[in-house]
């Protein structure tokens, strides 16, 4: 941090900056909001509305951030290579085989904590930030999608959900692939129910390969405003969504 960029420092309970004051591609670190504040339910509830989400490491302050462009999947553009095609043409026919949502919720995301984010390396899902979101899923805010194979929980990851917004956080996998079954069950839920964008937060080769692209964040806030005001779906896995990511799509306003 420079002298000549002061951070806004946030109390508990302190309402967000506005997501625009974000710091910019030429400050210390673009995106970066502000810092301090809690994590609670309540608090993560009124970032994620406002574009915002937590993201630091164990020996970090609460950090908010809002990066400009956003990385979002929007599904629509989820890019079924055929190697995955074949995956789930035979996951989907193995009677061994399932997705299931927020029965292993605790597990997924202890997993999704073993494992750094590319280029990083330590987890930020640090333990105050898996007690918050333990909070905002036992609010019915955040949702696990898990791969299963033979009983055996193989892959998943989680996002929040608030209305028809939705929010991408962290992925695992014990399995080759079994973490991108989840996200294309995400996918397929997701497009079943209207929902027509994932959050990324941050841009990866990986989710760019998968179709992920970044828009400008006037946008991004522009979307979550109008869905996440919607009513949300029954968030429970139906086989039948696996034919959604068979069909033509089109991007929903």
């Amino acid at each position: 941090m420079t002298a000549s960029k002061r951070l806004p420092w946030l109390n508990p309970g302190d309402a967000f900056p506005d997501a625009a004051q974000a710091w910019g591609a030429n400050d210390p670190a673009p995106g970066l909001l502000a810092g301090g504040g809690a994590l609670d339910a309540p608090t993560l509830l009124r970032a994620y509305s406002a574009g915002i989400f937590p993201w630091f490491s164990g020996d970090e302050p609460i950090l908010w951030w809002s990066p400009d462009p956003r990385m979002v999947l929007q599904t629509a553009h989820f890019k079924l290579h055929p190697s995955l095609r074949k995956t789930l043409k035979r996951f989907t026919r193995d009677e061994t085989c399932s997705v299931r949502f927020d029965s292993a919720f605790t597990r997924v995301i202890a997993s999704c904590a073993q494992r750094p984010r590319p280029g990083q390396s330590g987890t930020w899902i640090v333990p105050e930030m898996v007690a918050a979101y333990q909070q905002l899923h036992a609010a019915g805010h955040v949702h696990s999608v898990e791969t299963w194979v033979a009983g055996e929980l193989v892959g998943g990851l989680y996002c929040v959900a608030i209305g028809k917004a939705v929010f991408g956080e962290s992925m695992f996998s014990l399995q080759p692939d079994a973490s991108k079954i989840a996200l294309a069950a995400l996918v397929a839920f997701c497009r079943a129910h209207g929902m027509g964008m994932i959050d990324c937060q941050q841009k990866t080769a990986h989710l760019a390969s998968l179709g992920a692209n970044e828009i400008p964040r006037k946008s991004f806030l522009a979307h979550i405003a109008k869905n996440a005001a919607l009513p949300g779906p029954r968030w429970q896995f139906d086989p039948v969504y696996w034919n959604s990511l068979m069909q033509p799509q089109t991007s929903p306003a």
